[in-house]
């Protein structure tokens, strides 16, 4: 009886903990604020890392749209000089309806020369004590990788989210 009783209250624990850190990561995005100056001096805040999570799979088809009822859109820019990355790769995976990842609602889409992105799929579903989010893996030429997460806000059907890359190097 003990050792249940030790075991939820572990569980509880950990769900409480993964709670947590969605929540900072949503606060965390929330208060980034971008700048779009033009001047060579200014820097963009860059966008918080979160977790890849046990459901990345590479490789995933390019299209950009997996499902409807969610737009996601933004710009990917450098945090150097605020400038827009054109032909990042994003890599994008959410739950579907039933809640379950698959292949399904997985892309690759790429950012235009201006930096813009696009992508529509359904509001991604919570599961397990998480909050509706979508994964994001970002690659691009003279930049570190990322991996981060956007949690859509409840109610919605579209969303804004920059994503800011550092480069590499000094």
């Amino acid at each position: 009886m003990r050792n249940s009783i030790l075991i939820n209250l572990v569980l509880c624990l950990a769900c409480s903990l993964t709670l947590l850190m969605s929540v900072k990561t949503i606060l965390a995005q929330k208060q980034t604020a971008v700048s779009r100056s033009t001047t060579a001096d200014t820097k963009c805040e860059p966008t918080p890392a979160d977790y890849l999570g046990p459901f990345y799979t590479a490789n995933t088809p390019v299209r950009s749209s997996v499902g409807q009822g969610y737009q996601l859109q933004g710009m990917v820019m450098s945090s150097a000089n605020c400038t827009p990355v054109g032909k990042a790769a994003i890599e994008l995976w959410l739950t579907g309806p039933d809640g379950s990842y698959d292949d399904d609602h997985r892309a690759t889409i790429f950012s235009k020369d201006s930096g813009q992105y696009r992508f529509e799929s359904n509001f991604p579903t919570p599961y397990s004590g998480r909050p509706p989010h979508i994964h994001l893996r970002v690659t691009a030429t003279g930049f570190k990788t990322l991996v981060t997460q956007h949690y859509p806000a409840a109610g919605r059907t579209a969303g804004k989210f920059d994503i800011v890359l550092v480069p590499v190097g000094p």
